[in-house]
């Protein structure tokens, strides 16, 4: 098959955790054909979806992740596959992208379903499973949040359209930053806010649960850095090999018909005790950790399931 993947500069990439190199590599492995270029390489040009980007070989070295060929210019409707696969923040060149995509459907697979991607992303499809999740309220209103922390008293608040931990605060009960940070937020960003409780299982891990079309193939968990509440590993979070509790497997039961029937093929979700956080669609990880803690092909079983769909 001929694939190419959107994504951010593959010179950039970690080896030996980065999931988008690691389905380039496994679709390698299976004789496909491999395609790079940046999100801002996409185009529309009178009724044809275009990039400019570059053939590809990936090789596991460090430092040189990929050999790449002369620029070009190709019409993505000849793709099989195409990942949507560059990094958040999910702000409007990421919504105009997935609108471009959009436009392949019928010729081309994009993965993750692009229509879904930019209506369910992270923190607002966990809106939809209330039994789930944590307290929760998303809202700019500084009076409401406040309303909000008086009702819960230790809350997380973050940017709704945020990633990689960046922007996560803690206010417990005895906080006096709110208004500051409410001010600073909306000072240069006009999206709400979501905040939510607090929750003190955060100390043992936050797990993330790595499904395949809408079925559940392992975990990892993301432990703190001492005196952080954020797991993320961009920020410290150290990861342990973790399995799957008779909750986890609720939780995944019940979002996981969605997730497949969406088209979501790779999704990363997070789980702290029992509730679940975030359902991750944009550009999940964990691939390689996970399958260093469990000795399975997890890019197998992914690529598996988008050969299925074809």
């Amino acid at each position: 098959m001929k694939i190419a993947f959107q994504m951010d500069p593959i010179g950039d990439v970690d080896i030996n955790a980065d999931s988008s190199f690691r389905l380039a590599e496994e679709a390698q492995a299976r004789g496909h054909s491999l395609f790079f270029y940046g999100p801002d390489q996409l185009a529309y040009q009178e009724g044809r979806i275009t990039a400019r980007g570059q053939d590809m070989t990936v090789q596991r070295v460090v430092g040189d992740p990929a050999i790449l060929g002369p620029l070009r210019e190709v019409d993505l409707a000849e793709f099989d596959v195409v990942w949507l696969r560059q990094d958040p923040p999910f702000d409007m060149h990421y919504i105009t992208a997935t609108h471009l995509l959009d436009r392949l459907a019928g010729q081309a697979l994009v993965v993750n379903n692009p229509f879904w991607v930019r209506n369910y992303p992270e923190k607002l499809l966990v809106l939809d499973f209330p039994d789930l999740t944590p307290p929760t309220t998303v809202a700019r209103d500084l009076d409401t949040i406040k309303a909000f922390k008086a009702k819960h008293g230790d809350v997380i608040l973050k940017p709704l359209y945020g990633n990689g931990g960046a922007g996560v605060f803690r206010l417990d009960r005895n906080d006096r930053n709110l208004t500051s940070l409410h001010e600073l937020f909306t000072g240069f960003s006009r999206e709400p806010l979501i905040v939510q409780k607090f929750l003190p299982d955060v100390s043992a891990g936050d797990k993330r649960i790595i499904l395949v079309d809408g079925v559940a193939v392992g975990a990892i968990n993301r432990v703190p850095a001492k005196g952080e509440v954020r797991s993320n590993m961009h920020v410290g979070g150290r990861p342990e090999k973790v399995g799957l509790t008779k909750r986890d497997h609720e939780i995944c039961e019940a979002i996981g018909p969605l997730l497949r029937e969406k088209g979501q093929v790779f999704v990363g979700i997070d789980v702290i005790g029992d509730y679940l956080t975030e359902i991750n669609v944009t550009s999940p990880t964990g691939i390689q950790e996970l399958e260093r803690f469990d000795g399975g092909n997890i890019a197998g079983m992914i690529w598996d399931a988008i050969e299925g769909r074809l």
